[in-house]
């Protein structure tokens, strides 16, 4: 078999698999029961054994050539004992297939040759590789549509920018009615939500209220995959102060920062931005990359990734046209949940006294992540590189500190505070500021 490698930013998310199928390491009893072979048996079990092996090889020598810490040949060795004399026959006298043989003890194998200190490089079988891939990517399939049902039918509360839904005319504040002919009214909100649910392909009839002019409308939409909004506008109770809520990063961030920031740029009370990365995982370093190019000097080094023995690889920043720069005062809001590329815009902004950061320590998810996808659809996710400053400071595994520590009981507070301080800010010296950090 032969891998490909698709190199992304780790956005800070690990599905559960390996909880999901627990394996003890254990002895096997002295007489184990098994059936009577014959030779024919016996041959498919060394072939079955001889391609385990060369699968779990392909794994080793992923590690080995990619990871960002050296691999050990004592541990691959010691692995592949333990899978002969414990693990194999205790997954075979469980009835398992030779898949989930072949692909948890791929996950044991990578579990013993990554460092302690590292929570995120795992292994994946199929159906999971594929959920972690669209979720990091920003990716969705489906049609577009959440809301609510209410006495008047099922409320849209969001419509997809990028979806076939938006394309096909709705919006938010429509009215479903029907969905495949079926009337909203008198299901519940679960098999409302679950008609709408449909494979990648598949249509979906809806009718529809469309508020703005008052008429219904009946219109087929397909379900496919789409790059998710991530931007999002939040109210602010300070006059002139504005707040964009950056839910994660993907390919499409900037796009959604354009949007917005060119609508801020043309509001005469505008005298500062709050940009709240609270909870937001991260995703692609080059999509911090893309959004930084509105606030900082274009074609100045942003930010490096280094792998093991090999030369830096160093970001830039974009340069966009100059009437687009924002120029007022920011205030980023962060917390334990704000990891991977949120915390390393987060970081450089920091870093370059661009923005001041409130809330908690972020992550500390600043590494370069990729996948190396298997013929099985199986897939490895390894941290490949580590994060650093363009100074050489590598980014920290406890996390950007913020400027202003607050406590996470006080986070509903934090976005009036950050507008107040804008307000500050705009009349004061920055350099005059008491900005130093709290203890936790």
């Amino acid at each position: 078999m032969h891998c490909r490698t698709h190199i992304i930013a780790f956005i800070f998310f690990i599905f559960f698999w390996l909880v999901s199928f627990p394996l003890e390491v254990k002895a096997m009893s002295d007489n184990p029961k098994r059936p009577k072979t014959d030779q024919t048996a016996a041959a498919a079990s060394r072939s079955d054994h001889q391609m385990y092996r060369d699968f779990f090889k392909q794994v080793y020598e992923t590690m080995q050539q990619n990871y960002y810490h050296p691999v050990a040949q004592e541990e691959y060795d010691r692995f592949l004992k333990t899978f002969e004399e414990k693990i194999y026959s205790q997954l075979m006298s469980e009835g398992k297939s030779n898949d989930y043989v072949r692909w948890r003890s791929a996950a044991y194998l990578v579990d013993s040759l990554k460092s302690k200190e590292d929570i995120f490089s795992a292994f994946y079988p199929p159906e999971p590789a594929k959920e972690y891939e669209q979720t990091v990517l920003g990716k969705k399939v489906d049609i577009g549509v959440e809301g609510k049902l209410t006495g008047e039918g099922f409320v849209l509360t969001q419509v997809e920018p990028r979806s076939d839904a938006y394309q096909k005319g709705l919006r938010v504040r429509d009215i479903i009615k029907k969905v495949d002919k079926q009337d909203v009214i008198g299901l519940t909100e679960e098999k409302v939500i679950e008609l709408l649910t449909s494979f990648e392909g598949d249509t979906v009839e809806i009718v529809f209220l469309d508020v703005r002019n008052n008429m219904e409308q009946t219109v087929s939409i397909a379900s496919g995959e789409y790059f998710k909004q991530t931007v999002f506008m939040t109210p602010v109770p300070v006059k002139g102060v504005y707040c964009l809520e950056i839910r994660r990063f993907n390919r499409k961030t900037a796009e959604d920062m354009y949007n917005y920031i060119n609508f801020i740029h043309d509001q005469k009370d505008n005298i500062g931005l709050i940009l709240d990365l609270r909870g937001n995982p991260g995703g692609p370093p080059l999509a911090a990359r893309e959004i930084s190019s509105f606030f900082l000097p274009a074609g100045e080094e942003f930010a490096y990734f280094q792998r093991r023995d090999k030369p830096k690889a160093a970001l830039d920043i974009p340069r966009i046209s100059k009437r687009f720069h924002y120029k007022e005062p920011i205030v980023i809001l962060v917390n334990e949940k704000s990891g991977s590329a949120s915390e390393l815009f987060s970081g450089i902004m920091q870093d370059r006294k661009r923005a001041v950061l409130m809330g908690q320590n972020t992550a500390g998810q600043v590494f370069l992540k990729s996948m190396f996808n298997f013929d099985d659809q199986s897939m490895l996710l390894l941290v490949t590189a580590r994060g650093y400053y363009p100074s050489g400071k590598v980014f920290n595994f406890s996390g950007v500190k913020p400027d202003r520590f607050v406590k996470k009981e006080e986070e509903d507070s934090l976005l009036r505070y950050a507008a107040n301080y804008i307000v500050y800010l705009k009349g004061q010296d920055a350099s005059s500021l008491p900005l130093e950090p709290k203890n936790p």
